[in-house]
C-alpha cells in the first residue's frame, strides 16, 4: 500500500474557513480524528490523504522542503518565501478566494507621484538632496527588490516591517510601503495611495504541489482523484443542462446549432452549456416553439483527464 499523500491547509483564520468550505462544497468535508490535538484532519472520501494543519507561512516552507506533497496557501507567500518557485513548486489551481494585492503605496500628499517612473525620479532627487535613500517598509523583501529592479528604481533601502506596515510613513519609519491590501480601506485610513502601475502581484489562495516531495504512482493517483473532484465541482457551477421533449429534438437542435458550434455539448434530448449562454438558448428555443424546457445544474461535471494532474505527473521524479 502506498504511503499517504500529505496535504497541508491553514490551521486558523479566515483562510482556513474558506479552505474548509471549498473542500466541503466539492464533497470532500474535513473531519478531525478522535483524540487528535488539532493539528491533523482527514477526508473520509480520500483515506489515503493525511491532512496537516499549519500556518499559511509554514505551508509555503513545507512545500519548498518537500515535507508535504500538496498545500493551500497564498501565492504572495509562495513567491516571497520560495526562491526559484517555478522549479520547486507547481501551482495546480487558483481557488478564487484569499484574494489580496501586493502593492506599492506612497503618501497621498505626493501629488506628483503616480507611477513607478515618478517614484524613481523622487528617490533619486531625495538621495541628491539629503544623502539618504528613500526607505521602503515591507515584509515582502524579495518581491519588492525584484519589482523595483524591473522598474529601474535603485535609490532606496528596505526597512523590514515587523508590525503594521501601513503605519510606517505616519510614524516616520519609512517614506513608502510595499504591502498586501484587499479593499484599500486601511491604506486610505493611513493617507496612502497605490501607484497606478504599482500592483506587484494579484494574489489568491492556490492549491500547490511540491516538486521536491517523495512522489510515487499511488500518490499521483490520489492527486488525480482530488483534482478530478474539485475541477468537476467548479466546472458544474458554471454549467447548465437543458432538456426538452424527445419529439421536439430536431427543432431544438436546429435552433441551438450556433451554440453547439461555440462549444455547447449535445446530450440526448438536451444540451450542456455555459451558464452565460442560458438566456440566449432560452430565446432560441422559444422562437422555435420548443417547450417545455427544463434547466438543471449538475453537482459535478467530470472529465476523463485533469490537465493539472497530468502536468504534475510529467514534472515529478519517482
Amino acid at each position: 500500500m502506498s504511503a499517504p499523500l500529505v496535504l497541508a491547509i491553514p490551521s486558523k483564520g479566515r483562510l482556513k474557513e474558506q479552505v474548509d468550505a471549498w473542500l466541503a462544497d466539492a464533497g470532500l468535508p474535513l473531519s478531525a480524528p478522535s483524540g487528535g490535538r488539532g493539528y491533523t484532519a482527514r477526508i473520509a472520501a480520500l483515506p489515503s490523504v493525511e491532512v496537516r494543519l499549519l500556518s499559511a507561512s509554514d505551508i509555503a516552507a513545507a512545500l519548498d522542503s518537500g515535507e508535504v506533497h500538496l498545500g493551500v496557501t497564498g501565492e504572495d507567500l509562495l513567491r516571497e518565501q520560495i526562491a526559484d518557485l517555478d522549479n520547486r513548486v507547481a501551482l495546480l489551481r487558483a481557488l478564487g478566494f484569499g484574494r489580496a494585492d501586493l502593492i506599492v503605496a506612497v503618501p497621498r500628499g505626493w501629488l506628483d507621484v503616480d507611477t513607478m517612473a515618478d517614484l524613481e525620479e523622487v528617490a533619486h532627487l531625495h538621495l541628491v538632496r539629503t544623502g539618504r535613500r528613500l526607505r521602503v517598509a515591507t515584509k515582502y523583501i524579495a518581491q519588492t527588490r525584484a519589482f523595483f529592479t524591473k522598474n529601474g528604481v535603485a535609490d532606496y533601502r528596505i526597512v523590514e516591517s515587523g508590525g503594521a506596515t501601513e503605519g510606517a510613513p505616519a510614524s516616520g519609519a519609512a517614506e513608502i510601503i510595499v504591502d498586501i491590501t484587499t479593499t484599500g480601506a486601511t491604506l486610505a485610513a493611513n493617507h496612502l495611495k497605490i501607484l497606478s502601475d504599482g500592483v506587484i502581484l494579484r494574489s489568491q489562495a492556490r492549491l500547490a504541489a511540491s516538486l521536491t516531495a517523495d512522489w510515487d504512482a499511488g500518490r499521483l493517483a490520489v492527486v488525480r482523484q482530488l483534482l478530478g473532484v474539485v475541477e468537476a465541482r467548479s466546472r458544474a457551477k458554471s454549467s447548465v443542462m437543458l432538456v426538452w421533449p424527445a419529439e421536439q429534438d430536431a427543432g431544438a437542435r436546429a435552433a441551438l446549432a450556433g451554440l453547439v458550434e461555440a462549444g455547447a455539448r449535445p446530450r440526448a434530448n438536451g444540451l450542456l452549456l455555459r451558464e452565460g449562454d442560458l438566456l440566449t438558448a432560452q430565446a432560441a428555443l422559444a422562437s422555435a416553439g420548443v417547450g417545455p424546457v427544463a434547466a438543471t445544474r449538475p453537482e459535478h461535471l467530470f472529465e476523463p483527464v485533469s490537465p493539472a494532474a497530468e502536468s504534475l505527473a510529467s514534472r515529478v521524479t519517482m
